[in-house]
């Protein structure tokens, strides 16, 4: 795998604690997470250039809707959160995901 694991243009930075936090839609972390798993294997069967720079531009945006600044920590905060929305929708009887940002 050509990507290097730290996402491009994004800096660590301290989190402030006590201010609302904006959580990205689990829909469209879902369908991001696809993506990024098919370009993966995609990029290792072929590798052409296009296929690369997709899978570059799906890993930023991944990494930044995550607030993170690598990819493997992004795919694992991208899973707590989508298991998270799973037990809270069941347990509470409401849907998945409304669309958009949800404010915690």
């Amino acid at each position: 795998m050509r990507l290097a694991s730290p996402c491009p243009g994004i800096r660590s930075g301290k989190s402030r604690k006590g201010l609302s936090v904006l959580v990205p839609d689990p829909k469209v972390v879902r369908e991001l997470l696809t993506r990024y798993a098919s370009l993966r294997i995609a990029d290792a069967e072929r590798g052409n250039p296009a296929t690369t720079r997709e899978l570059e531009d799906v890993s930023y945006t991944l990494c930044v809707m995550m607030g993170t600044t690598g990819i493997r920590e992004a795919v694992a905060k991208a899973d707590a959160l989508l298991l998270g929305v799973g037990r809270t929708a069941s347990t509470t009887g409401e849907p998945a995901g409304r669309g958009g940002l949800l404010a915690v």
